[in-house]
């Protein structure tokens, strides 16, 4: 059973999504993510986007650990309403809105947010079927809702090639975890996150 690890709901089991329609994120990988997260100080006060959320575990993460708000999407229907619960449960235990879940395709989600909308934080965790022309794609779409200094994370299969990173986008860290690698990126911009403010050994 996955839980939250850390933050105002730290212990809190999560709601999981029946059979083999998801390939959650490991409770051992969350913690290993969300400690390198913690020393890159993107997390308190961030707005959060989790794409592709499945039971929604990293978004709800990051609202029990400081996050100004979180966006849950998910376009298969048990999925989302298993997010939905589970935002549910963390809004109750901070007595307060934090999370939003949107049952929808990440691309055309991506599509309709407003010119305006700037994430800190954006989770993808694809599933592994979805091509790398598929993903170059979403990410060229998300390239343009990202908020100076942001920090993108991707989780693919460690035989997965690195993404295919669109302009004003650049991978900063990665890390394998086993049969899953993370993958950091930022936004080409002066004030992003940069080598020297990593952590010793956060780029390998």
């Amino acid at each position: 059973m996955t839980r939250i690890i850390s933050g105002a709901a730290g212990g809190t089991p999560l709601n999981a999504v029946p059979g083999s329609l998801t390939r959650p994120t490991t409770d051992r990988v969350k913690e290993a993510l969300f400690s390198r997260l913690d020393a890159f100080g993107v997390i308190s006060g961030a707005r959060v986007l989790d794409l592709y959320a499945g039971s929604g575990s990293l978004g709800v993460e990051s609202a029990s650990r400081g996050a100004q708000a979180v966006d849950l999407v998910e376009s298969d229907a048990k999925a989302s309403g298993v997010c939905q619960r589970n935002a549910d449960l963390i809004d109750g235990v901070l007595g307060r809105k934090t999370v939003s879940v949107h049952r929808s395709k990440v691309e055309p989600f991506l599509d309709r947010a407003p010119d305006a909308a700037a994430w800190d934080l954006v989770f993808l965790d694809p599933p592994y079927p979805l091509d790398e022309e598929a993903l170059a794609a979403v990410l060229r779409k998300l390239a343009g809702h990202l908020a100076a200094g942001a920090v993108v994370v991707v989780e693919r299969s460690s035989r997965s090639p690195e993404p295919e990173w669109p302009g004003g986008l650049a991978r900063f860290a990665e890390k394998k975890y086993g049969e899953t690698r993370l993958w950091f990126a930022e936004p080409a911009v002066p004030d992003a996150i940069s080598a020297d403010d990593l952590p010793d050994g956060a780029e390998g």
